[in-house]
């Protein structure tokens, strides 16, 4: 007998939800720092950060959804969100899903940030992975967590040069 298709589409369409939820306040921080003269470092990258996740998302909601849950991985889902929350809550109206440098801003070094240079990127990391191994899918936890990688390592370089240049 299969599993229900309900628990999937649940952890699913929570996942989906909190990433669309996302995109208005990460557009207004964007908006308000480039007003507060900011500017974007390195946007030729972004399409393919999108890319990345809108497929891995899209890739779960093909497969995860009637697949037996792994109930070790899907709490570890859930303290990887409470990362995701400490980190968002960290950077407050700083938080953007693109790289915004504003000059003479300090970087923070408090929450997260004490231990970690780039919490949100552990835990993205870390989501990429976990959320298909909920449902099984060790293929594409592999696949995607390649991609990411890939991607993660232009966006960190751009990252930190524009932290670097900041600091000046």
């Amino acid at each position: 007998m299969m599993p229900p298709i309900w628990p999937g589409v649940a952890i699913l369409g929570f996942v989906t939800l909190q990433r669309l939820s996302e995109l208005p306040r990460a557009a207004a921080n964007t908006k308000r720092l480039l007003a507060a003269g900011g500017h974007e470092v390195a946007p030729g990258h972004y399409p393919l950060i999108v890319a990345v996740h809108a497929s891995w998302l899209a890739t779960l909601w093909w497969l995860a959804p009637g697949r037996a849950l792994h109930w070790p991985f899907l709490t570890l889902f859930v303290l990887l969100q409470a990362g995701r929350m400490w980190t968002l809550r960290t950077l407050g109206e700083r938080w953007t899903t693109r790289i915004i440098v504003v000059p003479g801003e300090t970087m923070i070094a408090r929450g997260p940030y004490r231990y970690v240079s780039h919490p949100n990127y552990v835990v993205v990391i870390g989501e990429i992975a976990v959320l298909p191994l909920i449902f099984g899918l060790w293929g594409v936890a592999a696949v995607f967590s390649v991609l990411n990688a890939a991607v993660l390592v232009v966006r960190v370089r751009a990252e930190e040069r524009a932290l670097r240049g900041a600091a000046r």
